[in-house]
């Protein structure tokens, strides 16, 4: 049975995954059954698709440059000046990425429109609501949502880099911008441009700013132009399939270079007495200046988003804004009582949350320990990771609509299910694989040396010692899909709603305040369940 395991999750896992990525090409190039590469080839020249392409990479390559701008100088202060041992801002820089982006980007528009909240607070400010809603407001609006990941990935590869280079740059004579430009700017090239093909990715598989800020300005990208030739009539699933494999293409090609660079660009140091890296003390002038920019950056890219997120949901009457005895928290009460709606969206949030993530940890486990027999299973397992999630929904749509006779679950609220298993399934391997890593083989060795069977080395050995990889790849799963935008938008089933869709519609349609009390609540149970998170794993770090 055990040698049996890999193959019937390769089949399970082909079913699940390589199905319906086939599916969306099938679609593409067979439009009447027939081979034919007429319909992409038309649908990706057509003028407006060609320059939907093009604000795309555009927008992309932007991203990377701000959030370059945003991210290395932090990189660099919390990593080798004194500010490496205020370890709090980890946590405070995380809050972006915990933030789902729909709802970061209307905050920014809540405050940034005419009669907004900025207007409100600063009236002369009113000339910067032109300059917001362009190209630029949604580049930065984005960038700040996604320079954590580049800020992490750029302070982890700064500490690597010993004391002992930079002080016999010193010894030798090069000054500090010498050093930087020598030492430390070809030693990171490698991590730079893996972190920067990430958000590259990320950027261009977003789906939650662009379909908010993004419309509004009438910037289509990538991703709103595939949910809408899906959703909206006349439905072209032609034009959407041509558009998803173009995209799949593109995040292939960024994949196999980033994988290039992590073997080819990247360094190791050898030799030397320590990698411990140096601490600059800064004059208090460059203090000042450090104190400045963290500031900014978290005024930025928290404070404001979340106040007028938070604000607008305590808002009675909008036309008065922020004035005294305008303020309420009757729109939180609506959210559990008018219509059930809110209530409803909350309880489907839950389950689908609930479910998805048992299922995911279950089959994520069986593939993270059939992985040390097959690496084709943990391969096709993490394939949703590389992929935008609306290529991959899209890709389900099709096929399960194909087949929905002999699987009638197109429509129902276990097609959103099985979504997000196969969705979020490469968390909950990377957390059990990261666990069986740091067991050792002898442990299993002396369990079946003292007569245990595999059954039972199974579950007194290998599963306690795996259990919070299981439990961390259960709990993200479940933070990320309570709050899950595009599955719901595509595939939920008639007048049902999630948290993520209550909000979207309560904001289109004018419902303000009670969007934005959604959005408090569904930020504040993202929060709550990342702290329980890290309680649960922390006593494992005091073992």
């Amino acid at each position: 049975m055990r040698n049996r395991l890999p193959i019937l999750l390769i089949i399970i896992l082909s079913i699940l995954i390589i199905c319906p990525l086939l599916s969306i090409f099938a679609e593409a190039v067979f439009p009447d059954g027939q081979f034919s590469l007429t319909q992409a080839i038309d649908t990706i020249t057509e003028s407006e698709n060609a320059r939907m392409i093009g604000s795309s990479l555009l927008l992309g390559l932007l991203v990377v440059i701000v959030s370059s701008a945003i991210a290395l100088p932090l990189a660099f202060i919390f990593s080798r000046t004194q500010f490496a041992r205020y370890r709090f801002f980890d946590i405070i820089f995380m809050i972006p990425f915990m933030t789902p982006p729909y709802i970061a980007s209307m905050g920014w528009i809540l405050f940034m429109q005419r009669r907004g909240l900025l207007q409100q607070l600063i009236p002369s400010a009113a000339f910067l609501s032109d300059w917001f809603f362009s190209l630029a407001g949604l580049v930065l609006v984005m960038s700040f949502h996604v320079f954590p990941f580049m800020m992490t990935m750029m302070k982890n590869a700064m500490l690597a880099i010993p004391s002992s280079l930079d002080e016999a740059g010193a010894v030798l004579g090069a000054r500090f911008p010498l050093r930087i430009r020598k030492l430390f700017m070809p030693l990171l090239t490698g991590n730079y441009a893996i972190g920067a093909l990430l958000v590259f990715v990320k950027t261009i598989s977003e789906y939650g700013t662009p379909s908010t800020l993004g419309r509004r300005i009438g910037f289509e990208v990538f991703t709103t132009d595939i949910h809408r030739y899906a959703t909206v009539a006349p439905i072209e699933f032609g034009k959407s399939a041509s558009l998803a494999s173009l995209l799949i293409g593109i995040c292939l090609v960024i994949w196999m270079l980033q994988n290039y660079i992590t073997m080819k660009k990247t360094y190791n140091i050898v030799g030397g007495r320590s990698s411990a890296s140096r601490i600059i003390t800064l004059k208090p002038a460059a203090k000042a200046i450090c104190w400045i920019f963290i500031t900014a950056v978290i005024f930025f890219t928290m404070v404001i988003p979340l106040f007028s997120v938070i604000a607008s949901s305590l808002i009675k009457l909008r036309g008065y804004g922020l004035r005294a005895g305008n303020f309420t928290l009757n729109n939180y009460i609506l959210v559990f009582t008018e219509d059930r709606q809110g209530i409803n969206a909350l309880s489907v949030s839950i389950f689908l949350a609930v479910t998805s993530a048992t299922i995911a940890a279950f089959l994520g486990t069986a593939c993270a320990l059939s992985s040390r027999k097959s690496r084709l299973v943990e391969g096709i397992a993490l394939i949703p990771e590389m992929l935008p999630s609306i290529v991959l929904v899209l890709g389900i749509m099709l096929f399960y609509n194909r087949i929905y006779k002999a699987v009638p679950i197109y429509g129902t609220i276990w097609i959103m299910v099985l979504s997000y298993v196969i969705l979020f399934l490469p968390y909950t391997v990377q957390y059990v694989s990261s666990s069986l890593s740091q067991i050792s083989g002898s442990l299993r060795a002396a369990g079946r040396i003292c007569g245990g069977k595999p059954g039972y080395v199974f579950r007194h050995i290998t599963l306690p010692l795996i259990s919070r990889g299981i439990l961390s790849g259960w709990m993200m799963t479940f933070i990320i899909a309570f709050r899950e935008l595009v599955t719901p938008s595509l595939i939920a089933p008639t007048n049902t709603l999630t948290v993520s869709t209550y909000i979207n519609r309560q904001f289109e349609q004018g419902s303000v305040g009670k969007g934005m009390a959604m959005a408090v609540i569904c930020i504040a149970f993202s929060t709550v369940s990342l702290l329980i998170l890290n309680k649960a794993i922390a006593p494992e770090k005091h073992r």
